[in-house]
């Protein structure tokens, strides 16, 4: 068997040469290196001429340095918050890889919004056909359905929080057509001991107390506000979650849809209710949708939401005042249609990174995702910085280059997966 040594030429000069494989002569090769060294000790490669060793390491936190004079394949998971990159010890010749997984950023972005296929609720017909209104307790173990076809609040349970693939009838119920015949809009206060419906045929907001809190089956009649002083129909209900400000989606006998705004004197009690605004022109929210049903506000009163049923499409508003619906301006909306044919409401999860709609074409409740990606910035060193989207919880990949320690550095590469 042919034996092959290695002889290092410190003139870096020199020729690969392999005799015939029949031969048992010894053979030398002189190879351009000045060591003539293929491995180092520890088998790593990091020696073997123009290959670079992979030398990975995990980093962690949103303002990562990457040691590329040490490492070149960084990676990161679960990081909480937009990133920040920096690079350390840079070689005058390097090349090396980041990397990551983006996790949830800022929520209630229809913009990104995305079916969450495996979220999707049983059908809820068995109880009510014609279903308008839906509220999701804030822990996000009920949900409660308001209909047309037997003027009823129906109670579900969801044995997994906010997976509307566990959710099941609850045995529970209670019926409002002694106050309302045509009811829409639902909404219950944060500590489940009150309920609010309003509606087509009473023209009122009708509010109940729970003795129990979150069983519907103690509610019981409180009082009742006529908001015809402002609103010919109403179709979507919300409360801001201090009980001072209250909300409907809604039209005048003028034609017009509208965001009216009650401030409550006495929070929750909907007898000290006073108009404060409304959408401005008549034609900010009758551009886009000439039936809104559904409202929802975000926590910090920034942006409305709308569930359209002319367009089947959930549409967004921004207040420049927070809670004031008269400063509100369009931003975007979304189309439901491959899920749902006639939408009646939407909500969203606590931080806004799912939202949730129903209707009364499928009589199901959709999730969708709605979160953006947490954001990557690299150093100014980078000449052509990312351009690929990032998606939420989806692996990406960025590759850099330099020849000159780090002064600029080319994105050479950049994957999403």
């Amino acid at each position: 068997m042919s034996k092959i040594t290695l002889t290092p030429n410190a003139a870096g000069t020199g020729t690969f040469t392999v005799a015939s494989p029949n031969s048992n002569t010894n053979r030398t090769l002189t190879l351009p290196d000045s060591a003539g060294e293929l491995l180092t000790k520890t088998g790593d490669g990091s020696a073997l001429t123009g290959i670079s060793a992979f030398k990975p390491v995990a980093v962690t936190g949103t303002t990562p340095s990457l040691d590329v004079g040490t490492y070149n394949f960084f990676n990161q998971t679960n990081v909480a918050g937009d990133i920040t990159l920096s690079f350390a010890s840079v070689p005058t010749d390097a090349r090396w890889t980041y990397t990551f997984e983006p996790q949830q950023g800022e929520g209630y972005a229809l913009s990104v919004a995305t079916l969450t296929p495996a979220n999707v609720s049983p059908t809820v017909s068995t109880q009510e056909a014609i279903p308008m209104g839906f509220f999701i307790k804030p822990d996000g173990l009920a949900c409660f359905v308001l209909g047309l076809l037997n003027d009823t609040v129906f109670q579900y349970t969801l044995s997994t929080a906010f997976d509307f693939t566990t959710m099941t009838y609850a045995s529970k119920s209670f019926s409002v057509a002694s106050q309302e015949t045509v009811p829409y809009g639902l909404f219950f206060k944060p500590d489940g001991l009150a309920m609010y419906i309003c509606g087509d045929q009473a023209n009122k907001v009708t509010e109940y107390s729970l003795s129990t809190a979150w069983d519907v089956t103690t509610c019981s009649y409180v009082r009742q506000f006529d908001f015809t002083s402002q609103i010919h129909v109403a179709r979507g209900l919300f409360f801001k979650a201090d009980g001072t400000e209250m909300y409907f989606s809604a039209a005048k006998t003028t034609g017009y849809t509208y965001v009216v705004q009650y401030t409550l004197s006495t929070p929750w009690n909907i007898s000290t209710a006073t108009f404060t605004s409304e959408t401005t022109p008549n034609t900010m929210v009758y551009s886009q949708d000439t039936s809104p049903h559904g409202i929802f506000v975000t926590p910090d009163g920034t942006k409305v939401y709308l569930a359209g049923r002319t367009g089947n499409h959930v549409i967004s508003f921004s207040l420049s005042t927070p809670w004031l619906a008269s400063s509100a301006s369009y931003i975007e909306d979304f189309n439901i249609d491959a899920q749902e044919t006639s939408i009646s409401d939407v909500k969203f999860s606590p931080n806004g990174s799912d939202m949730y709609i129903i209707g009364q074409g499928s009589d199901k409740i959709y999730a969708y995702n709605t979160s953006l990606p947490n954001t990557v910035t690299v150093p100014a060193s980078v000449k052509n910085p990312p351009t690929e989207t990032l998606r939420t919880f989806q692996p990406a990949t960025y590759e850099f280059v330099t020849d000159d320690a780090g002064v600029t550095v080319t994105l050479i590469n950049e994957e999403v997966l």
